[in-house]
Parts: structure tokens; sequence; C-alpha cells
């Protein structure tokens, strides 16, 4: 039968700080559930942690270090793109949450690009039905990326970016991707200044596993506007950009039931609480900070966020914060998932093109741990 301790013995055991242990537990190496006399703690399985400990002290061999790569490891592909580095993230050299201060998504786009000066995103004239058939179609029939220019292909990622926003339901108009968001869900002025600020911060975040995606995409050759619907479909999934949809569901039963109640029912499933942690944000989630910083309070997250500390150690990440602006501004349950996928398929056409570009295909070796006869 399983054992449980609490997280300072945890800690004590592995050697290492509050943060390391939940980014475990995300990943699934760490077994968790709620501490029967207190549950907004948690407990952790012993079992795992002494597997763990013991191969910390062994050390790792070549294939495990080669695995350990594909998750939170460190960059295996050349960028000169985007980086996380001590809590802060640069885009080309650029603070991105300086830059969310003033900047728009099309001036993002074209630093991140290369470009200079700002660029104006391609929308069809005629709306497409929904986001992935508005890829799906762009992307039908629509030429490789070898041998094509990288001006043309930043072209077709104009293109591809402003037929993705169509599909989200925003109407062709001469007006930055902000305030056309902001006329969509009936916003201000200053509803407007914060969906610019929300797209600048999501626009590019390293090698995540979406962009990792279109990189595959665009080292085959794949036209511009399937790489961008092979991230798209990689973002949906529930542990990337999805975990919005999650978090809303566990905001929900907190409305409901209240928030000790819900986060204990949550924890009870052994899985990560969805809008907190980060692997590489140890000490909080910067874009989440910049975005939060811009909100007034709200009680119930606040509680939600005070009583997920205590019992994981995680903070608030920028899931979270997509969330407080959802509350904030009213906005449709969608818009946490729709201010992700915008602010980042400009990052992925960035991606897209330096993969096209330096001529390598990926393609990793797996480790066969099957039968041979």
């Amino acid at each position: 039968m399983a054992k449980w301790i609490g997280r300072n013995d945890a800690l004590t055991r592995l050697g290492v700080r509050a943060q390391t242990l939940y980014a475990y537990v995300s990943r699934g190496r760490i077994g968790v559930q709620p501490d029967p006399a207190d549950p907004r703690r948690s407990l952790y399985n012993v079992d795992d942690i002494e597997a763990l400990a013991s191969r910390r002290r062994r050390g790792r061999s070549a294939q495990a270090i080669a695995a350990s790569a594909f998750a939170w490891g460190e960059a295996a592909i050349p960028t000169r793109i985007s980086t996380i580095a001590h809590g802060r993230l640069i885009y080309r050299g650029h603070d991105a949450a300086a830059l969310a201060d003033t900047a728009s998504l099309e001036t993002t786009a074209a630093l991140l690009w290369d470009a200079g000066g700002s660029v104006a995103f391609s929308m069809p004239s005629k709306a497409p039905a929904g986001a992935y058939a508005a890829l799906a179609a762009l992307a039908d029939g629509a030429p490789a990326t070898i041998g094509r220019s990288t001006d043309a292909q930043y072209r077709d990622g104009a293109i591809g970016v402003g037929h993705l926003a169509a599909g989200f339901g925003l109407a062709a108009a001469d007006a930055p991707l902000h305030k056309l968001l902001a006329l969509t869900w009936s916003q201000d002025d200053a509803g407007a200044a914060l969906l610019r600020r929300a797209l600048v911060l999501m626009a590019d975040h390293e090698l995540n596993a979406s962009t990792f995606a279109v990189r595959v995409a665009a080292s085959t050759g794949a036209p511009i506007a399937a790489c961008l619907l092979a991230g798209l479909a990689t973002l949906s999934g529930p542990r990337h950009g999805g975990a919005g949809a999650a978090l809303g569901m566990l905001i929900e039963g907190a409305e409901r039931y209240g928030v000790e109640a819900a986060l204990a029912q949550w924890l009870g499933l052994g899985v990560p609480v969805p809008g907190f942690g980060h692997s590489l944000y140890p000490d909080g989630d910067v874009r989440a900070h910049v975005l939060l910083e811009h909100l007034p309070p709200d009680s119930l997250l606040n509680a939600l966020a005070k009583a997920v500390g205590e019992a994981t150690g995680a903070l608030p990440n920028i899931d979270f914060a997509l969330a407080a602006l959802q509350r904030h501004l009213a906005l449709p349950s969608d818009a946490p998932f729709v201010l992700f996928a915008l602010g980042r398929s400009v990052g992925w056409v960035a991606h897209a093109v330096e993969q096209a570009g330096s001529g390598t295909l990926i393609r990793p070796r797996a480790r066969y741990e099957g039968l041979t006869s």
C-alpha cells in the first residue's frame, strides 16, 4: 500500500525547492493526494519520491539525458526568437513585460519576424467557419516552404494569422487585432488595452509544445498555414492552451461549493491544479504578474490562489491571469484560448520560418522497449 508524506518531508528527501517538487507532480512523476487531516494541503507518494531521489543520486545515462530533453529539458534547437532567462521573457533581446506596456501584436510580430515597423495581418473577406477550418482550407494546396523566400513565407504567415483571427469570429477591418477583439467582445478602450497587453505577452514562449509541433511541421517543408494548424491542434490540449477550460471548471466549482471543497476535489484527482505553477518560472510566471497587476482584485480568485499556494506551493501562471481577465471583462468562456492562440500565432510563424531556413529535418530516434520477436 502506498505511503504518503507531507511537503516538507518530500522536499528534504529530494533536496529540491517547492517549485521543483511541483514540477515533478505536474509531469506525473510524483503522485499526490489531499491530506485527510487538512484538504487544503497535499501528501506525496513516498515510493515515487524515493525513486526520483535514487536516480538523482546515481546520475543519468546519455539516453536518459536525451529523453529528458523532451520534458522541460535544455533546448536542443537553436533560435534567436525568444528565451526565458532569470525569470524574464525575452523577445529578440527585448523584455516582453516592458513591450507589453506599449506594443501591439502587430509591432510585436514585426519584432519576432525581424521585419521592422509593424505587420498587417491579411484577413479574408468571407469569414471561415471556425479557426481550424480556416487554417485547413488555407493549407490545402498552399505552397511548401522549400524554395520559397523568407519574405514570401512571412507574407504567408500574415495571411495565416488573419485567417485564424477570422476563424475566431473577428470581422475584417483596418484595425489592430486587439481593437477587433474589443469590438467583437463589446469592450471599451480600457478593455482593448488589456486585450492588447495579453496578446503581446502571449506572442512567444520559446520551445513550448505547440511551437515544437510547428517547427517539426516546418522542418518537413510544410506550408506555413499547415504549420499554424499543427500549432493550433497542439495548443488545444488541457496541458497547454486548453488549461484555461479546466481552470474554468475549477473556478465554477469554487463559486458553487467554496474554494476549499472545490480544490480538495481537484487535488483528489491526483493531477496538477490548472492555472498554477510553471517549471520555467520557479519564482512565479512573469506574464501572469504583468497582467494581474493591471486588473482589480478578485476575491474568489485571490482566495483560490492562496489555497493552492498553501496546498502545493504553486504560484499563478498565465492561464490564471487570462481567467482573471476574462472574469473582469465578462468575456466569453473561450476568450482565454482565443487570446492564447491569436497571440502565439505570430510566434509560430517566426519559428516556422526560422526552422524552414535551417534546412534541417527534426527526426529524433525512439528508444524501443518492446519485444523483438
